[in-house]
């Protein structure tokens, strides 16, 4: 039965240390930590069907759909095409068989055409790191018991990272941070301290945006030599978002911990999850601790998010990461990044959408460039994650994997946030969800976490509709649970057909959120549903795909069989 529709918590991901690995086709999904749960191999599972005449009549269907659902927009991005004049200009020189790449999504472009200097900027912090441990354990042999002699070296560096990524702004973004450190140790363990640090950081994100990182010349013209040193990466407060959360988690953590409201300390090692929980002495909440996190350099520009806590345990308590499973990380971080590569020579899907060149499409080419647009969305996101999350794990720091599936193989909407940048989802369980009621309030609580969530990517109408459609959409799900719980029904023939069915609306619910809030708005929305409603044509490609999806969801299912049978629980 379809493991993932049994009933758990919205945004709850459990953590048990992993004590197996994957074997087989789950290889394919990432590891982590808390996905290993020897109770659930222990239970009796379904016969594997990937050889039943059932599942043959699928890999047909996905041998006829999957190349056509390649050829479409290849089709479409090759010169000859009559739209290809509209959105030519946004091409660029490209790098394979001659072709041009679309390069064209800002965001990605960034990171793209910055990712020599991010290799050497990393390869600069190993290499420094190295030689700094080499001297403190020639002069402290204390230092091999823990990573705290680290700090000094981690407060340096990260201070002469952010001046020269940011310039004379590196003081903005330290004037922020120390406002905020005197805000949390002056309220220590006051009910004010936590209302007060989100006022405060909801203002400061708020003001980012208004004044655009502000400019020295209106707090005085003699100040006005000071904006032209930009530094390399002028557009501070473009990623400080991500500093926000750290601040939140550190005034969260140092009031939680003034309170002793967190887990005892067992003295051992301590699986990811606990790390989070289990609070330090108060000692341990210093301004050279609370520097060396949030500005950390692996993950100061895009994440993954890591609580206070639990980088501290990782400094005061290393965990134990091989080089094998480092070099594995590299080589998924390689094919994902030549995958996108490949994906934007050969189909220009974010050009066509930019430049809205997709006059006379049909049904089915406007489709195909709504769902490839989302999974360049998803890869870019994919790769810096990934990249920042191989440094940190170069520097021996374990933080959470952002993307554990592939976003084609989602079909819960619950499943699906828990999945996709986790790291944030784990941090919006802690400080935001289960502080508001958790699944007490479930409905209630997930429109305010989704309003938080599209307000914290952008302050825009797009993203707020994307986050009420979220909610709304969570909904028919919740819904399914409580008629059709798998407890009740999970041994009738007929339960796994109609969750695919259902899981189907899934999918096309989550499809339509996405391209409101990440690709076309929802003006673009209106229009690619009245092309595909408006003509019978539109209608039968829509009964296709959804017999597709439906095909596709059935191989999801017995995917998720298959690590369950491995013991494997990702609930997602």
């Amino acid at each position: 039965m379809p493991s993932d529709l049994r009933p758990t918590a919205t945004f709850e991901l459990d953590s048990t240390q992993r004590a197996y690995r994957p074997k087989g086709i789950t290889r394919f999904t990432v590891d982590i930590p808390s996905s290993y749960n020897p109770e659930r191999r222990a239970e009796e599972h379904p016969t594997p069907r990937w050889r039943t005449p059932e599942f043959i009549g699928y890999y047909v269907a996905f041998a006829l759909a999957v190349p056509l659902m390649v050829w479409i927009p290849y089709r479409l991005s090759t010169p000859s095409h009559p739209n290809y004049p509209f959105y030519e200009s946004s091409l660029s020189p490209g790098w394979l068989f001659g072709r041009q790449v679309d390069n064209s999504d800002r965001q990605y472009r960034a990171f793209r055409n910055g990712l020599l200097p991010l290799i050497l900027l990393a390869s600069a912090f190993l290499g420094f790191k190295y030689l700094y441990t080499l001297v403190a354990h020639k002069t402290c042999p204390s230092s091999d018991s823990n990573n705290l002699f680290l700090v000094p070296f981690l407060v340096t560096f990260s201070t002469v990272m952010l001046f020269t990524l940011h310039g004379s702004s590196a003081v903005k973004v330290f004037a922020i941070l120390t406002a905020n450190y005197a805000l949390a140790k002056a309220c220590g363990g006051s009910k004010a301290g936590p209302v007060l640090t989100w006022v405060f950081n909801a203002l400061v994100l708020f003001s980012n945006e208004r004044y655009t990182g502000y400019r020295y010349a209106d707090l005085h013209p003699w100040l006005a030599t000071l904006d032209a040193w930009e530094g390399l990466y002028p557009r501070w407060y473009v990623s400080f978002n991500i500093t926000m959360l750290r601040l939140v988690s550190f005034g969260m953590d140092y009031y939680w911990a003034c309170n002793r409201a967190g887990l005892p300390d067992t003295g051992g090692v301590l699986p990811d999850k606990l790390r989070s929980r289990v609070n330090h002495d108060l000692e341990t909440y210093s301004y050279a601790n609370y520097l060396a996190y949030a500005i950390y350099p692996p993950l100061y520009i895009a994440g993954p998010i890591m609580t206070f806590n639990d980088f501290m345990w990782q400094l005061r308590r290393p965990v134990s990461l091989s080089w094998r499973a480092t070099l594995g990380y590299l080589v998924r971080f390689v094919a994902c990044i030549m995958t996108l590569e490949f994906i934007l020579h050969f189909m220009y899907v974010v050009a066509i959408k930019d430049r809205k060149a997709w006059g006379g499409y049909s049904a089915a080419e406007l489709c195909m460039v709504g769902f490839w647009n989302l999974i360049v969305v998803w890869l870019k996101l994919l790769v810096p994650w990934r990249f920042f999350r191989l440094w940190a794990l170069a520097d021996g720091m374990d933080p959470p994997e952002n993307m554990v599936r592939c976003m084609a193989n989602n079909y819960s909407t619950l499943g699906f946030w828990r999945a996709w940048h986790r790291s944030y989802n784990l941090w919006i369980i802690r400080y935001i969800y289960v502080p508001l009621g958790g699944t007490r309030n479930r409905v209630v609580t997930s429109v305010l976490v989704f309003t938080f969530v599209a307000l914290w990517h952008d302050l825009s109408f797009k993203l707020l509709a994307w986050g009420w459609l979220v909610s709304l959409f969570i909904v028919p799900e919740i819904t399914a649970r409580y008629l059709l719980p798998s407890s009740r029904f999970g041994d009738k023939a007929w339960y796994r057909h109609v969750c695919a069915a259902g899981a189907v609306l899934n999918i096309l619910m989550m499809m339509t959120a996405n391209l409101v809030g990440f690709v076309i708005g929802t003006d673009g929305i209106k229009y690619m549903i009245r092309q595909i409603i408006d003509s019978w044509q539109g209608i039968q490609f829509m009964l296709i795909a959804c017999a597709c999806l439906f095909v596709g969801v059935q191989v999801m299912f017995e995917y998720r069989e298959e690590e369950a049978r491995q013991g494997i629980y990702r609930r997602c």
